[in-house]
């Protein structure tokens, strides 16, 4: 009998989930993070309409920027950025990929090596763990990265995949921390989801 009352009390799973995001403060992270981003995407966004529609298409643009250096190259410039904090916003190579003969292979390519670069940052994370020096300086700077990824796990690297956010940082926090590498691998893959909704905008816009 009371074995079925305390059955009849426990609260679904997915409740329990909402609540301890609520008190962890999951939610508000979120939000602060979408209002970090929202502006610069905006004003991103705002540039590409008005380059398109007053200065010159995006076609004569990229080839004029990139016609001194070879697909490969470009692909190892975004590689390296995306292994090494993300430095340049991958938005700017989705619109480059349009331009190319064939962008739907060429995203995917793009895709792959964000999140390969990805996976290079979480083994960068792990290899910072052996050097004491490196480890402290890097763990204070990243301080709040590790403690939302103990506190969320997984979701966190969801989280980073499909947000503007510094999925690169994530992702090393996630080898510092020894995170699962293969969880890390599974939630990861929502790189390829982010980088094909935002191409849905930035084809569209160009067209």
């Amino acid at each position: 009998m009371k074995s079925n009352i305390v059955r009849k009390n426990r609260k679904p799973k997915i409740q329990l989930l909402h609540q301890y995001y609520s008190y962890t403060g999951f939610y508000q992270f979120i939000g602060s993070s979408l209002k970090k981003v929202a502006i610069p995407f905006a004003v991103l966004v705002g540039l590409v309409l008005f380059i398109e529609y007053y200065v010159v298409d995006f076609h004569s643009l990229f080839h004029e920027i990139t016609k001194d250096y070879s697909p490969i190259s470009v692909f190892t410039i975004f590689f390296t950025s995306e292994s090494l904090l993300g430095l340049i916003p991958p938005e700017l190579f989705i619109a480059w990929v349009k331009t190319l003969s064939n962008p739907g292979l060429n995203l995917f390519l793009l895709a792959m090596l964000s999140y390969l670069g990805g996976c290079v940052s979480y083994f960068i994370g792990k290899t910072v763990l052996s050097i004491p020096v490196v480890k402290k300086t890097v763990e204070n700077k990243m301080q709040k990265h590790i403690t939302n990824l103990k506190k969320w796990g997984g979701l966190l690297i969801v989280v980073g995949a499909l947000l503007p956010l510094p999925f690169s940082m994530v992702s090393m926090a996630s080898g510092i921390i020894n995170f699962s590498f293969k969880k890390y691998l599974l939630y990861g893959l929502f790189r390829f989801l982010r980088f094909y909704l935002f191409a849905l905008a930035i084809f569209n816009i160009m067209n």
